[in-house]
């Protein structure tokens, strides 16, 4: 190792993450997670304090003004450890694995996250976010730094034996390795959904209590169960969630897109950052609701999530970043969660005075005097007078000044990395909603933003995770692959653009070599990651479904709309496998359970003319409230312009407009009436 290796000093400087480039200048001898961090441990006899946490996160900025820029912590962690710095955006593979085993230690997990390693990686001692003094029997940082440092100089035996038990616990839980392919039961959302379904707040949606999370994997599992013709008890617990969502102080009222969660159970007070991902799930859910129901709510919401998307989100390489924080500065230049978003009295009477529908707009969004949390007000539209689904609600002119209003306000910071797994669950939101509307500008953003992760996350050939200011950082986990293959299909569908589809090919070609174990299944980590204690798989789900789920569910996707054999015998082979190995708790997975029912469920639905064809809208709107999250949907004037692997290329119907519904390349006679589609999706 280079003496360069050993220097003291804080390494982050030249870090491609903006959550790292935050520390940068912490007098914390911070270093990057690499194999050297490893070898520094190890020659100097130091466990690694291990602190993992992102950008937009509001109690990661607290810890690190509390204890990170603090000369004196910054000592204490310089004199004891090896300390790393890790955006678990940038190396989701890391945070998972340490998440992970914090969860497992008894636990609750959540960021920032604080592990104490051995020099080879392996955790022995975990927790959250610690005050800089000791409370309500927890301990202080400080404190605890010094007892960690005590153990390990004098019951090193003890926590090595712990360390050793535990990695032993996950490689046997994450690597998940071994199991017997198991039958795809067509049955297995009937199984799961139930267990979901009985947690769901009848009032307000989502799981009962509080903090409320948007919980998308699962909310997918209960709409799966729900369309098209499911229990309407979990038709009615999609939707209540859905409507809760565009309602609640949840959504930003004023600019459009969702914040990350709500900290009480009506969903009125949220955490305030915005996350890609969750604007992602959130657009997709809309379509789905708007398609089952036509309520107008629904539509104004995608629209006014495209446009802040564009608006707030859009990158100058077409892609989109990862996060808008929850903090900004207030008005004495303080850092407060929340400033950029909440309105005094003052600010809402000088925007609302002399306006006829003053009192209207107060009632509909819930402005109280005294405001309706903490002296200020979160506007909402959870019980005021006009709440309900009657958007667009004529309040546009005065939510577009106060749009303006906000505008001149010292904004959140922007976490502006480009991530390849977001972008790709991003991209196929957009394409489907333009589709469904149709929404010309969310089909050219998902062009736009398919170009910049596909070209410019490339180097060498080889896709990598994230990407900022031209610089890559990381190459493509399994996650990435998949989520940008199903983006890849959802884009075909949308546009007819076959190079979006020999894409998508390319991309689930190099998901086998770079991530294949030889079974037919895929690891999440690549075959040549050299930095991870455990080989990943990547089952279990996040706030974003799991890596082995995206995967499934874009090769399943991706067959279904080139019509491609092969492909759909590895969505098939990967799905088993992994059904085999989730065994009998199928509700635990419910991004897994959601790709699996596209396994045993897909079909195709193939509307074939031109939009002068007496009846063609007609037959679209048919397509369209017959709500199938397994049906890929695909419309074409010319039936020989079509991939030769689809089985309707074959076909030339006597006239247009003719509908034409296949499953597993077998497909029905065409119909040529919107009445005639329509019966027979009910049948199908």
């Amino acid at each position: 190792m280079s003496s360069q290796a050993n220097a003291p000093g804080n390494r982050l400087g030249e870090a491609i993450s903006p959550y790292l480039l935050q520390h940068r200048d912490n007098p914390v001898h911070w270093r990057e997670w690499s194999p050297a961090v490893l070898a520094e441990a190890e020659a100097l006899d130091r466990p690694i304090l291990l602190s993992i946490g992102y950008a937009a996160c509001h109690w990661c900025h607290v810890m690190a003004h509390e204890s990170f820029e603090d000369p004196a912590v910054a000592a204490v962690m310089n004199r004891l450890f090896v300390n790393v710095k890790v955006d678990r955006e940038e190396r989701p593979d890391i945070d998972h694995l340490y998440m992970s085993a914090l969860q497992a230690m008894g636990e609750q997990g959540g960021w920032p996250m604080t592990m104490f390693l051995t020099p080879r990686g392996e955790p022995f001692y975990g927790g959250t976010y610690y005050p800089p003094r000791g409370a309500h029997g927890r301990p202080g940082f400080t404190e605890l730094l010094e007892a960690v440092s005590k153990a390990w100089n004098g019951k090193r035996e003890g926590l090595l034996k712990s360390a050793d038990t535990l990695g032993t616990h996950l490689r046997r839980f994450l690597g998940a390795g071994g199991a017997e392919a198991a039958e795809i039961e067509r049955d297995l959302v009937a199984q799961a959904a139930p267990r979901i379904a009985g947690l769901i707040d009848p009032d307000h949606g989502g799981m009962r209590g509080a903090p409320k999370f948007p919980n998308a994997p699962y909310l997918e599992l209960l709409a799966r169960s729900a369309f098209p013709a499911g229990p309407p008890a979990h038709r009615e617990g999609f939707l209540t969630t859905l409507r809760s969502l565009c309602e609640g102080g949840i959504y930003d009222h004023v600019g459009g897109g969702l914040h990350r969660y709500s900290t009480d159970a009506r969903w009125l007070v949220p955490h305030f950052e915005k996350m890609l991902y969750d604007q992602a799930q959130f657009l997709r859910h809309l379509v789905w609701g708007w398609r089952a129901t036509g309520e107008p709510l629904f539509r104004c919401r995608i629209e006014e999530t495209v446009a802040f998307l564009e608006r707030e989100m859009r990158l100058e390489s077409g892609g989109f970043a990862a996060s808008l924080d929850a903090d900004s500065p207030d008005d004495a230049g303080h850092m407060e969660e929340g400033a950029f978003y909440v309105w005094s009295t003052t600010e809402l009477d000088a925007v609302l005075a002399g306006r006829p529908e003053a009192d209207a707009f107060r009632a509909a969004y819930d402005v109280q005097p005294g405001g309706n949390w903490e002296g200020k007000t979160i506007l909402d539209r959870l019980g005021g007078a006009g709440s309900g689904t009657d958007e667009p609600d004529g309040f546009a002119e005065i939510r577009g000044l106060l749009l303006a209003r906000r505008t001149a306000r010292p904004r959140p910071g922007r976490d502006d990395k480009l991530l390849a797994d977001w972008n790709g669950l991003l991209i196929r939101a957009l394409a489907e909603a333009g589709a469904a509307l149709p929404h010309a500008q969310a089909l050219d953003l998902a062009r736009g933003a398919f170009e910049a992760v596909t070209r410019g996350m490339t180097r060498d050939g080889r896709l990598h995770h994230a990407e900022r200011d031209g610089r890559l950082s990381g190459v493509a986990l399994a996650g990435d692959y998949g989520a940008l293959i199903a983006a890849a299909a959802a884009l075909f569908l949308a546009t007819g653009d076959a190079a979006a589809l020999a894409q998508g090919r390319l991309l689930a070609d190099a998901l086998e070599r770079w991530h294949g174990d030889g079974e037919g299944g895929h690891m999440m980590t690549a075959s040549d990651a050299g930095d991870v204690l455990v080989p990943l798989r990547g089952d279990t789900d996040d706030a974003v479904p799991g890596a082995t789920a995206l995967v499934v569910e874009g090769l399943a996707l991706l067959a279904q709309a080139g019509g491609d054999a092969e492909i759909a015998g590895r969505a098939a082979r990967a799905g088993a496998l992994a059904r085999g190995r989730i065994g009998e708790q199928p509700a635990a997975y419910p991004g897994l359970v959601s790709a699996l029912d596209r396994v045993a469920h897909a079909s195709e639905l193939t509307i074939l003319g031109f939009r002068s064809n007496p009846g063609f809208t007609e037959m679209e709107a048919a397509a369209r409230g017959h709500v199938d999250l397994n049906r890929a949907d695909l419309v074409s004037n010319d039936p020989a312009g079509l991939p030769e692997t689809l089985a309707v290329s074959a076909l030339r119907p006597p006239r247009f407009p003719a509908a034409i519904l296949c499953r597993r390349q077998t497909c029905r006679p065409p119909v040529f009436d919107p009445a005639a589609l329509a019966a027979l999706l009910r049948e199908a």
